[in-house]
């Protein structure tokens, strides 16, 4: 069965940290693009972080610096290191696999990250 699952999210003050994991089955992982996206109320969802297969990443301007994502092929794992956390970064975080064979994208369940003020 093909899924991604969230997990580690959960409820920090501004400036703590929180790292949040996404394990992918019935994928071939090593070789797909892995995301993170979030979405805040009333907003639309933004991509936060991408790590190719060959370990190359991107940022969103926003979380440059302060966000970290990684990937543990071994184990199917993508992870998002999240520092210096902001009430502006609450959102529910994400994890996005593109499917390389098939072209296609799929999604995991979402993890809800609050950060108070």
């Amino acid at each position: 069965q093909v899924q991604l699952v969230e997990s580690g999210g959960g409820l920090v003050q501004a400036g703590g940290s929180l790292r949040l994991s996404c394990r992918a089955s019935g994928t071939d992982f090593s070789i797909n693009t892995m995301n993170w996206y979030r979405q805040a109320p009333g907003k639309q969802r933004e991509l936060v972080a991408g790590i190719t297969s060959g370990g190359s990443t991107n940022y969103a301007d926003s979380v440059k610096g302060r966000f970290t994502i990684s990937r543990d092929n071994a184990n199917n794992t993508v992870y998002l290191q999240m520092n210096s956390l902001r009430p502006e970064d609450t959102a529910v975080y994400y994890c996005n696999e593109y499917i390389m064979v098939s072209r296609i994208f799929i999604w995991g369940q979402g993890t809800q990250v609050t950060v108070s003020s």
